[in-house]
């Protein structure tokens, strides 16, 4: 049986990033939404399963209604932040 350790919060903020961050004026430079990726699990509860590969995305289907809101707010919130002080030039 080939199982894996997976925090699947960090597969549901990595699904919603792109349409989050569409809706806002900031920079999408790879370094940004690293470091908004970074703050909002840090600012979430990780949520972690063990489960077979390939069972990773009805799983991540079945949560992502469930968490939703906690998702946008965490990552509004680290875009705001890194917006407003990106670490580049």
């Amino acid at each position: 049986m080939d199982v894996e350790l997976k925090n699947y919060m960090e597969d549901l903020v990595k699904d919603m990033l792109p349409t989050v961050l569409d809706k806002m004026d900031i920079c999408k430079c790879d370094r940004c939404k690293m470091d908004i990726l970074a703050y909002a699990l840090n600012n979430l509860p990780p949520k972690y399963v063990v489960t077979r590969k390939g069972d990773i995305y009805t799983r991540l289907a079945t949560m992502q209604g469930q968490f939703s809101a906690d998702i946008i707010a965490a990552i509004t919130s680290g875009a705001t932040l890194v917006g407003s002080r990106p670490r580049h030039d």
